[in-house]
């Protein structure tokens, strides 16, 4: 990319993101990015945030939060038409999509491996709510879309969800989201959601479903009627980080695909449950699946849905003038919904490590990952000083060019590609007069000395296989923002 101008996002919650920020921000700086940073303070800011900075033309937008921040960000980024690259940053109780395509958990590292990260083109699925019925009056559903394009009965709100990267959950699982104690969620993380399923089980019931299955031009391919317990629309095969609900989906396939967790009575309902917490997928035998382009459900008005693991309200789907019948109505088990789901193929760029090799793509990466000495080409040549020893000493001391040097305990390395061969160290750095904890990136190019214990000059490479703890000692010029411009480095240990 060009423009190496990126925007994060921050989800504040109850602040404990903030601390790691500047810590992100420095190993993107020393991978050449100039990182301007957001912060969420209320809920629904996301939406405008990113949509502010899709029409800044940011080439990177992070999201740092978690599954319900992703969706935020890529739904402003739909709507402020943006350009540039998604990039997901784990920060939230829940990080489905982060754990999917392999992002570590730990906000440098996760950095880190954003720095050697490629765009990928998605599809996105979107929902529409464009109609509501009676129960009593029902005629069937109206094909509502052609061709993969928005309907005309309503103007799309840019205040709520319409976008899904993961899935669009009706019924038992959105009850779970809707009904769970943030703050308990916030203090003891996924953990809350189990807690919210025992507490939500007992009060669940079916409730009866009609669905359509449309071609492109609006025939209808194929309609269904029955109870059920839950309705899941998804783009990837994750569900709540652990369920895999259809193995088969992909995320750039150009398809959806309908899971219906069908009502068969009480003890196929507790085997599907069995198969749910101990396989982790649902048991095929009651439950009923379709994949395509275009499907339209109609649901009751009260049944709760789920977006990416966000609630979301019913009401909030609907234009303004069903919003008002719905609101006006006594009875909302006896309105209907008319739920559409399309398909937007490829419709954005999401950043994804270039060592991911999982099943979540149906085309490979474009670029092969070099290996780290393809990625070097000088990293086997001896510096033109070999004859000369570098001795860096510690902080307080000076080297025999009076250069500092930092002690460095290794948090990770890369070899991000790029135009100059580069490695970057971040690692933490402790202030001897202060004993304050700093993280700092060393950048080391091919102009960079790198030294065993001995003095002895060692392939650059060989900093890719570094451990965690290790200590290194870098020599050079520190930014403002935390990078090292390595002359030399020396291992500590």
């Amino acid at each position: 990319m060009g423009n190496k101008n990126a925007c994060i996002i921050v989800d504040l919650r109850s602040g404990e993101h903030l601390v790691h920020v500047p810590e992100i921000v420095t190993v993107l700086s020393a991978a050449g990015w100039k990182t301007d940073v957001a912060l969420k303070e209320y809920g629904g800011e996301t939406l405008q945030l990113a949509q502010k900075a899709a029409k800044e033309n940011y080439a990177l937008v992070i999201s740092y939060g978690g599954d319900g921040t992703l969706n935020a960000l890529l739904n402003g980024t739909m709507y402020g038409q943006g350009k540039g690259t998604i990039a997901d940053i784990p920060g939230g109780t829940f990080n489905v999509w982060a754990k999917a395509i392999e992002i570590p958990e730990d906000p440098v590292k996760a950095a880190l491996a954003l720095v050697d990260c490629e765009p990928r083109s998605l599809d996105l699925g979107h929902l529409e709510a464009t109609g509501l019925t009676s129960a009593n009056a029902s005629k069937g559903i109206q094909p509502p879309v052609t061709n993969g394009k928005k309907s005309k009965k309503s103007k799309e709100s840019t205040k709520t969800r319409h976008y899904f990267l993961l899935n669009v959950g009706i019924g038992l699982d959105a009850a779970m989201m809707a009904h769970m104690s943030k703050p308990l969620k916030y203090r003891v993380g996924p953990l809350a959601f189990d807690l919210a399923a025992a507490k939500e089980l007992p009060r669940q019931r079916p409730f009866p479903v009609e669905l359509q299955q449309t071609d492109d031009k609006g025939n209808v391919i194929t309609h269904w009627r029955g109870d059920v317990w839950e309705a899941y629309v998804s783009k990837v095969p994750l569900f709540a980080g652990a369920v895999n609900v259809e193995p088969s989906s992909r995320a750039d396939d150009g398809l959806l695909y309908v899971t219906l967790i069908t009502a068969n009575g009480p003890l196929k309902t507790i085997g599907q449950a069995v198969s749910l917490l101990t396989q982790h997928k649902p048991d095929r035998n009651v439950t009923t699946f379709f994949h395509g382009t275009h499907f339209s459900l109609r649901i009751p008005a009260s049944i709760d849905v789920q977006v990416d693991g966000s609630a979301v309200k019913p009401e909030d789907l609907l234009p303004e003038a069903e919003q008002r019948s719905l609101q006006q109505s006594n009875d909302s088990e006896q309105m209907l919904i008319d739920y559409h789901f399309d398909i937007r193929p490829k419709a954005l760029h999401m950043a994804v490590p270039r060592t991911y090799a999982g099943p979540l793509f149906e085309k490979t990466s474009q670029k092969e990952n070099p290996a780290p000495h393809e990625q070097l080409p000088l990293a086997d040549q001896q510096p033109a000083n070999t004859s000369q020893q570098t001795h860096p000493q510690r902080e307080e001391q000076t080297s025999t060019r009076q250069k500092p040097a930092y002690s460095i305990e290794v948090i990770g390395s890369i070899a991000p590609q790029g135009k100059q061969p580069t490695i970057i160290v971040a690692g933490k750095f402790k202030k001897q007069d202060t004993d304050e904890v700093q993280v700092l990136a060393v950048r080391v190019n091919k102009r960079t000395q790198v030294l065993n214990q001995t003095g002895e000059h060692v392939s650059p490479a060989g900093l890719l296989a570094l451990q965690e703890g290790q200590k290194i000692l870098a020599e050079g010029k520190k930014t403002k923002r935390g990078v090292i411009k390595a002359t030399c480095v020396r291992l500590a240990d």
